[in-house]
């Protein structure tokens, strides 16, 4: 199963009982605060569940070339997490 925007939504204001698109809103703008974080070099940490961080790797194609910068985004799952996910196997 796939859980989208939408239906994360929808859950969210089931639980909650909060309107649908004030619950949208509240993701839309924490999506937009994650990435503008993430876009000046910093990281998303929510404990005990991920971990979400930028780096720049520098590579060369060959040595004709110049450096080449790339960002690279690594999302780590939290310990907390690993460990509550192999308790379902």
């Amino acid at each position: 199963m796939t859980m989208t925007k939408n239906s994360t939504v929808q859950e969210i204001g089931r639980r909650t009982r909060l309107k649908n698109r004030d619950v949208q809103l509240m993701l839309e703008t924490l999506v937009e605060v994650w990435t503008e974080e993430l876009v000046n070099g910093g990281r998303v940490e929510l404990e005990h569940f991920i971990v979400i961080d930028v780096q720049t790797i520098e590579r060369t194609a060959n040595r004709l070339l110049s450096k080449r910068r790339f960002r690279q985004i690594t999302v780590r799952a939290s310990k907390a997490l690993r460990d509550r996910l192999n308790e379902q196997t």
